[in-house]
C-alpha cells in the first residue's frame, strides 16, 4: 500500500475539497477559471432565469379571479349594443388578464403534447441552442465578424430546427393557437357581463 495515500478524516477533507472543486461557482459561470465543473455545463444564460418565471407565474396565479365566477352561465348574456359590446371587452380583458393568460398557455400545452413531431421539433431547437451555447462558453462564436449573442445563438438553433418545425407543421399550429384563443377570450369577454362595482367604476372614468 502506498504511504501517501490519504486516510482517515484526511481522506474526508481531500474528496470534500475535491467537491467543493466540482460544483464551485466560480467553475460554474463562464468568467471563472476553471469551467471544468458539472455546474458549468448546466449553466444557463441570464435571459433565461427560473425564479423569474416563476415570480411571474406565482404574481399571475395572485390576480386570477375565481374561475367558478369566470365560467357562471349565469352571468353571460349577448350586449345590447355595440357600446356595451365594447365596453365589456375592454374591461373584460383588464378584469380577467390573468385568466386570460393561462388559457392561453394551456392552449399552446394542448397544442404541443397533441403534436408529437412538434415535440420533436422543440426538443431540436433546445438540443441545438444548449450545444450552441455550451460552445460559445469554450471559446467565442463568431459570425462575419459579429460575437454571437444569446438572442444570435437562439436564432442560428431556430434555423437549424427549421426544416423539423416545418415537418412538424408549426405554422398551422401557431394559427390554430392564435385563433383558438381569440375565439375563447373573445366570446368570454364580449358576452360576460360587468359586476356592478365594474360598472361603476367603467362609468368614473375620464372620457
Amino acid at each position: 500500500m502506498l504511504s501517501g495515500a490519504p486516510k482517515g478524516e484526511n481522506c474526508l477533507v481531500d474528496m470534500d475539497s475535491k467537491a467543493g472543486d466540482l460544483f464551485s461557482a466560480d467553475d460554474a459561470h463562464p468568467t471563472g477559471t476553471g469551467g471544468a465543473g458539472i455546474m458549468a455545463k448546466l449553466w444557463l444564460p441570464k435571459g433565461f432565469s427560473v425564479s423569474m418565471a416563476k415570480e411571474w407565474i406565482d404574481k399571475r396565479r395572485l390576480s386570477i379571479r375565481p374561475w367558478a365566477s369566470f365560467v357562471d352561465q349565469r352571468k353571460f348574456s349577448k350586449p345590447r349594443n355595440f357600446g356595451e359590446f365594447c365596453q365589456r371587452a375592454v374591461k373584460n380583458v383588464e378584469i380577467y388578464n390573468s385568466n386570460y393568460t393561462f388559457i392561453f398557455l394551456g392552449l399552446i400545452l394542448y397544442c404541443i403534447i397533441s403534436s408529437p413531431m412538434l415535440l420533436i421539433a422543440l426538443a431540436v431547437f433546445a438540443g441545438a441552442f444548449y450545444i450552441i451555447h455550451l460552445k460559445s462558453l469554450e471559446s467565442k462564436l463568431v459570425i462575419l465578424g459579429k460575437e454571437l449573442n444569446v438572442p444570435h445563438q437562439m436564432s442560428l438553433a431556430g434555423a437549424v430546427s427549421l426544416p423539423v418545425f416545418w415537418l412538424a407543421g408549426a405554422g398551422a399550429a401557431v394559427f390554430w393557437v392564435l385563433g383558438a384563443t381569440l375565439f375563447v377570450i373573445g366570446s368570454h369577454a364580449a358576452f360576460r357581463e360587468l359586476e356592478g362595482s365594474d360598472i361603476e367604476e367603467l362609468m368614473m372614468e375620464p372620457v
